[in-house]
């Protein structure tokens, strides 16, 4: 007969493998322990993966190409993960311990993950080191959570491995849910990629260090637990004073990124939006840059707007579809000639145009074409508003002012599906105008545009626009302030119509104009043959080709 007043827990016997099976001395009832475990992988799952996230988000806007920082930063924190998991079992016989000190390490590194890799970019001018070492440092850190846990929670009752597998990895994966919610919904836009991985770091070594400090406080011998304690403080301390000079710190980043003249920098939903220069005297000063890429230049930015949109402007052009161009620049060309009646500018960004309507610099240079009653905005994507029913108004000339084709968020709108929308919003004889990127450098991109462009029934003119002053426009990565060392580049545009091959010329009504003739367009289409690179298949939706 089994006696009932014998205590239910029984010590199980010692573990041939060594691993600490003892149950735990609790402060609380198992049930609540248990509970607390896993909400402590919860938590930690949640700020695991937002750690991830912000290497991922931070790797693509510091270097350019988002599928290749994507992949690095995947891949080399799964294999770390599993690397962690293996050197999890130096601390199975103290894993109170270990995952307390994980914990406190793990928080340290994600949390200061972000400023470290903006401080690399932005003083020495490269990230990928720092991005594959924190990807690792971070990957090995959470791979030897599980294993830890697993143990600890073995410690507060005994269950077969696979429940306990299974209760671990369900509320690692829920709470990796909420992480990667969490990011782009609360942190990035509410804290930005700065104080929103310190305070990621400040949460998880508090919810990881409390759990081990309070509920295993009875595992730990004195010397662990002021190790603990002191670990935990320090990381506290280091995040908070990090936090506190964020402010200061990304300032003086932007300085040594930008240069010393920064009059506006906005984060909004789509990009960082960064306005340099003197505050007054003339716009040719101002330089605007799209998440690090110098995209206007008030220096030479007319050769670029003057050679995207004059040639198409050779025909009728009562009706004029702006795609991309929230600075309102290649609207300021297209508005100089009197007998167009209506622009409509498609731009993703509102604070794009805004920013155009509002600093007097930037404005001044697009000659407030936001005034003219002519022009007419829509914020939205351009690939999903041509699928719309608005773009059935057809119009006689379609400029695609977008960013270079390399950087992947635009590969769409460089796809033959994206060319196909926008050549059924034409009129019977009109003409697109596309920024295709250098040609000179990149000609294997520039003439995808182009082959992308025919297979989607359209007549193309490729030329280019040589002479640039600056780096504007010069591509899908980004560049440190004062790199000097790149070779010159000039802007490739490829002009499409649907029935015949459209003519490169500027007409005899065509405004006066500063860098651009027929003559020069004839020599540019002339050259561009020279860089031809034959037989490019296109780029479409499910086989983008401008990596």
């Amino acid at each position: 007969m089994i006696d009932r007043s014998v205590p239910r827990r029984v010590l199980p016997a010692p573990d041939p493998r060594g691993a600490a099976t003892v149950p735990a001395a609790l402060p609380v009832r198992p049930r609540t322990g248990r509970l607390l475990v896993l909400a402590t992988v919860f938590v930690c799952a949640a700020c695991g993966l937002v750690y991830e996230l912000e290497l991922l988000a931070l790797g693509t806007y510091l270097i350019g190409d988002s599928v290749t920082q994507a992949s690095v930063v995947l891949s080399v924190m799964v294999f770390a993960m599993g690397v962690g998991s293996l050197l999890a079992k130096r601390f199975r016989h103290r894993p109170a311990f270990g995952f307390g000190a994980i914990e406190a390490g793990l928080a340290l590194l994600g949390g200061l993950s972000a400023i470290a890799l903006y401080a690399s970019f932005a003083w020495l001018g490269e990230s990928r080191p720092a991005l594959v070492a924190f990807s690792f440092a971070i990957g090995v850190l959470i791979g030897a959570e599980i294993p830890l846990l697993m143990v600890l929670i073995q410690r507060i009752r005994r269950q077969d491995a696979g429940g306990a597998v299974a209760d671990l990895f369900a509320a690692d994966y829920v709470g990796a849910l909420v992480g990667g919610l969490a990011f782009p919904f609360l942190l990035l836009p509410v804290l930005g990629q700065l104080t929103g991985a310190m305070v990621t770091g400040t949460v998880n070594v508090i919810v990881g260090g409390g759990l081990v400090l309070w509920l295993f406080r009875r595992d730990l011998s004195r010397r662990c637990r002021w190790l603990l304690i002191g670990a935990n403080v320090t990381v506290l301390a280091v995040l908070a004073s990090a936090t506190v000079l964020a402010d200061d710190f990304e300032r003086t980043a932007r300085r040594a990124v930008y240069g010393g003249e920064v009059r506006v920098a906005v984060q909004t939903g789509v990009q960082e939006l960064v306005l340099t220069g003197p505050g007054t005297g003339s716009p040719r000063s101002l330089d605007l840059y799209l998440d690090g890429r110098l995209r206007v230049s008030g220096y030479d930015e007319y050769r670029y707007h003057e050679a995207l949109v004059h040639p198409a402007m050779t025909g009728p052009h009562h009706r004029v579809l702006v795609l991309g161009g929230g600075d309102g620049l290649a609207a300021r060309e297209v508005l100089r000639y009197r007998d167009v009646s209506s622009v409509t500018v498609v731009e993703l960004d509102p604070g794009v145009v805004r920013l155009a309507r509002t600093d007097p610099m930037l404005s001044a240079l697009n000659a407030r074409v936001y005034e003219d009653p002519r022009l007419a905005v829509v914020t939205q994507d351009a690939f999903r508003w041509l699928r719309g029913p608005a773009a059935d108004d057809r119009f006689d000339v379609i400029v695609s002012d977008l960013p270079d084709p390399g950087i992947t968020p635009s590969t769409k709108l460089y796809s033959q599906e994206f060319y196909g929308l926008a050549a059924r919003a034409l009129r019977p004889g009109g003409r697109i105008a596309v920024h295709a990127g250098p040609m000179s450098t990149r000609p294997r991109a520039y003439w995808t545009v182009d082959s992308t462009l025919r297979a989607a029934g359209l007549h193309t003119a490729p030329y280019s626009a040589g002479g640039r002053l600056t780096g504007f426009a010069a591509g899908p990565d980004r560049t440190p302030h004062g790199v000097t060392d790149a070779p010159p580049q000039d802007w490739g545009f490829v002009l499409a119509a649907r029935d015949q091959d459209p003519p490169l010329r500027v007409d005899r009504d065509t405004p006066a104009l500063r860098s651009l003739s027929t003559g020069s367009l004839q020599d540019a289409a002339r050259d561009a043959e020279r860089t031809r690179v034959p037989g490019l298949p296109p780029s479409t939706l499910p086989h983008p080709r401008y990596s």
